[in-house]
C-alpha cells in the first residue's frame, strides 16, 4: 500500500498556509520549495502537493476535523503512503494523525534529518545525522510530555504523572548521544592520524 508500479512510496506535499501567522511565506513559493525537499529523497513519488489554508493550527491534530477527513478521503483513493507537511508537527498532531489517516507523516525537520541521512556518505556523517535525529527526537519528547501535563491540569511538578518516563525516555537518548560522540570523536581522531601519517609521507 502506498507504492507505485517502481516501488516508489507515494507521497502527498501539504503546505498549511496560517493565516494568523504575520511572518508566513509566500504560499506558492513554499510548496514549490518543499516538493522540491521531497524529490530530494530517493524512493519518493510525489503524487500530490497542495496548500492548506487555516486561520491557526488545531492543538491537537493541526487541520480543522472537516479538513482532516477531507484529506484523509484523499489519501485513501491516491493510495498515499507518505504524508509530508511544510512545517512544524508536534508529537501529539503527528500520532492522531498517522492514526486518522493510517499513513506515516513527516514535519520539515524529520524530512530534512531523512535526506541528510541518506546523503551521509562518511561514517562521520552517519553519526553526524544520528546525533541530529537524536536531539531532534528529545525536544519532541519534552513537547510531547509538557503537552500532556498541560491537558491533564499539572503543575508540572517533579513527580507528577509521566515524569519517571520522561526522564527514563530523556536519560536513554542522552546515553545513546554520549555512546555516538565518543565514536565521533574517535573517527575523526583516526582521520586526523591518518592524515598526520600521509603528510609525513
Amino acid at each position: 500500500m502506498g507504492d507505485t508500479d517502481t516501488g516508489a512510496t507515494r507521497a502527498l506535499v501539504l503546505h498549511p498556509d496560517i493565516t494568523s501567522d504575520s511572518t508566513r511565506r509566500e504560499a506558492s513559493f513554499a510548496l514549490e520549495e518543499a516538493v522540491s525537499l521531497a524529490v530530494a529523497l530517493p524512493g519518493l513519488e510525489v503524487v500530490g502537493a497542495d496548500t492548506v489554508r487555516l486561520p491557526k493550527p488545531t492543538p491537537g491534530t493541526l487541520f480543522g476535523s472537516g479538513k482532516v477527513e477531507e484529506l484523509g478521503q484523499r489519501i485513501k483513493s491516491d493510495d498515499i503512503g507518505l504524508v509530508l507537511i511544510d512545517g512544524p508537527v508536534t508529537p501529539v498532531q503527528q500520532r492522531n494523525l498517522e492514526r486518522e489517516w493510517k499513513t506515516k507523516l513527516l514535519d520539515r525537520t524529520g524530512l530534512i534529518l531523512e535526506i541528510f541521512s541518506d546523503r551521509a556518505a562518511t561514517r562521520e556523517g552517519v553519526l553526524q545525522v544520528e546525533m541530529a535525529a537524536l536531539t531532534y527526537q528529545r525536544t519532541r519528547l519534552v513537547r510531547a510530555w509538557t503537552h500532556l501535563e498541560r491537558q491533564r491540569g499539572g503543575l508540572g511538578f517533579v513527580g507528577g504523572p509521566g515524569e519517571t518516563q520522561i526522564e527514563a525516555d530523556r536519560r536513554a537518548i542522552d546515553e545513546q548521544l554520549t555512546r555516538l560522540r565518543r565514536q565521533l570523536e574517535k573517527v575523526v581522531k583516526t582521520r586526523t592520524l591518518h592524515r598526520a601519517a600521509r603528510a609525513k609521507v
